[in-house]
């Protein structure tokens, strides 16, 4: 399957914005897949990851470190995180058409980078909406097109800096979006 990187980031920072705008008023602290992190970390977190990845092409840092992120939101951290989704689509968008862009993770093709994105949004997502208890699961689709760039990234990041959990293990027969989250060190039964 040959995956469009800007498509699948596009469908990705819909669905975490879904996922954000359906954060009910007192959830923000709830507990998340993300066993150290609550709901508004994993926003802060997958809103900062959106900055870092861009940060060599736009020349702008995060303003914090994503992986510490704050147990705080905004006054409206739905127009925030928008506006951080929006800057990071024209970024990677802006070297569409050349052979590489700099990357944290080394020079790669803008749609490698974007697809990159899609992943942390697209798993962020989810661990914001099955926190909340949202009917919004990652979907089939959105697994597949992630499946190519999760098989390059998630081991390497694993074993360099630690941030995914262990693969967690899931029956034969489990979907593709069970298959993805597992690998990615998630239930994909995890519950509240």
């Amino acid at each position: 399957m040959t995956v469009d990187g800007f498509k699948l980031l596009a469908e990705a920072h819909d669905y975490l914005l879904d996922a954000a705008r359906g954060v009910p008023a007192g959830a923000w602290g709830d507990a998340t897949p993300c066993t150290e992190w609550t709901v508004r970390q994993v926003l802060n977190h997958a809103r900062l990851d959106q900055q870092a990845l861009v940060m060599q092409i736009t020349g702008v840092t995060p303003p914090s470190d994503p992986f510490e992120p704050v147990d705080a939101v905004a006054d409206d951290p739905i127009a925030e995180l928008a506006g951080v989704l929006e800057a990071a689509a024209v970024a990677w968008e802006s070297g569409r058409g050349s052979e590489s862009v700099p990357t944290p993770m080394g020079p790669m093709p803008a749609g490698t980078g974007a697809a990159a994105a899609a992943l942390d949004a697209g798993l962020h997502a989810w661990d914001i909406a099955r926190a909340t208890g949202q009917d919004l699961p990652l979907t089939e689709e959105m697994a597949e097109g992630l499946e190519d760039i999760a098989s390059k990234l998630v081991d390497f990041v694993r074993d360099s800096f630690g941030k995914y959990a262990p693969p967690v293990v899931v029956p034969e027969g489990a979907s593709r979006a069970e298959r993805l989250l597992a690998f990615t060190g998630r239930d994909p039964h995890w519950s509240r």
